[in-house]
């Protein structure tokens, strides 16, 4: 198969990508700088009008005046207001900030001012960073896992009521769940749905917790779920900042739950929705090089002939029917491309390797172990993916058959 340029189809990916990612930025830009701008400039107006009668009213200079309020923005910036707030640095305070420090939230309304503070923070942050990451990494892989349990349960009474799923498989525990339904794996895009509908549902509820106890409007209660729970993090809204509230126990525990659960979920859609949006790229990869590229239809037509058998598609065959976990990296491995006849010494190897490896899947699933076959010797360490992306792709079905 020809390719259009010497970039492979993971590099192709990843430009097609970043021109999209730079033009989805460009057009968030035109769109905030659209709606915010004339705000900010009639606010700024109003501001002014509002210090320079200030400044007449009460014979003030402008420079004492703006002085004044130099200060009043430090004060701010190192917690203090006019109402009373609680403490930020007791430990609940100290506890909410490195738990908005490990899971890149970061509100930005508690900040350390000394010097020791802040390189304890560099350190701090380097691990605790690295290891809310993999615990997020383990929840998405069980939470996959979960959905995967329930759906194939769900997958195996449909097939049992309309009378397709077999005797032998019905029958009990004669066959572990290794071993039934070999092959079968969760769809992305149903998986992307439940924790869509998980996500929105936790959302609803947080949001109108903050609404009755911060007295938020729900609108903005929202917001704040979103900023929160995808760890934006803007700090122009924080829960849990005022110096008492009514079961404050209570809703100090129901806030840390929130945040962690939502967290945890939305990261967990996001590596899905990340999967999606690699299935498009490779669509629209797939869609331009057969544009730009017609006659690698019209070659590959006059290679395969008709009743030829090649090892190589013979094997692929095998691989898929038996490991779905085995992938090649590339469209011409495991491939003739001469079309030509092979020969008896070909086919009996390619027999005695499909031979062996159905010999040691059926003996992994006898004895209930996991069925991790690599079939492709050529394949690195790599070329399955790294964290989250990589539990996907080994878990969910989509995404085995675009790569």
């Amino acid at each position: 198969r020809r390719r259009l340029a010497p970039l492979n189809e993971d590099n192709g990916r990843f430009l097609l990508l970043a021109a999209l990612i730079a033009a989805y930025l460009s057009a968030g830009a035109t769109v905030f700088s659209a709606l915010e701008s004339p705000s900010e400039a009639a606010a700024q107006l109003r501001w002014n009008r509002t210090l320079h009668n200030f400044s007449r009213i009460f014979n003030i200079s402008l420079p004492e005046l703006r002085a004044f309020l130099r200060s009043y923005e430090a004060a701010m910036a190192a917690g203090i207001r006019v109402d009373a707030l609680r403490p930020r640095w007791d430990f609940p305070g100290a506890f909410y900030f490195v738990g908005t420090v490990v899971s890149t939230i970061g509100f930005g309304m508690t900040t350390p001012a000394t010097v020791a503070g802040k390189l304890f923070l560099i350190v701090y942050g380097l691990f605790g960073c690295a290891g809310t990451i993999l615990f997020f990494n383990l929840f998405l892989e069980r939470i996959i896992c979960l959905l995967a349990f329930i759906m194939r349960a769900c997958y195996e009474r449909q097939l049992q009521r309309s009378g397709l799923l077999p005797p032998s498989v019905r029958r009990g525990p004669a066959v572990s769940g290794v071993g039934r339904l070999v092959g079968w794996k969760p769809s992305v895009y149903h998986v992307m749905l439940i924790l869509g509908i998980f996500a929105i549902t936790l959302s609803c509820c947080a949001s109108a917790m903050y609404t009755a106890v911060e007295g938020w409007n729900y609108v903005d209660s929202l917001y704040y779920c979103f900023v929160t729970f995808s760890t934006i993090g803007f700090g122009d809204l924080v829960s849990n900042q005022k110096a008492t509230y009514q079961h404050q126990g209570l809703y100090r525990f129901g806030n840390f739950m929130f945040i962690l659960l939502g967290v945890c979920c939305i990261y967990s859609l996001f590596n899905v929705i990340s999967i999606v949006i690699k299935q498009i790229l490779n669509w629209v990869l797939k869609k331009f090089e057969c544009r730009c590229c017609p006659k690698c239809h019209k070659s590959s037509t006059r290679l395969s002939r008709r009743n030829a058998i090649t090892p190589g598609a013979r094997l692929r065959r095998h691989n898929i029917a038996v490991d779905t976990d085995g992938q090649y990296d590339s469209d011409t491995e495991g491939r003739r491309l001469s079309g030509e006849m092979i020969s008896m010494r070909e086919l009996t190897a390619s027999n005695k390797v499909s031979l062996a490896i159905l010999q040691k899947q059926l003996s992994e699933t006898a004895n209930g172990y996991p069925r991790n076959v690599c079939i492709n010797t050529r394949q690195n360490g790599f070329s399955a993916g790294v964290g989250a992306l990589a539990i996907m792709n080994n878990r969910l079905a989509e995404t085995s058959d675009s790569r």
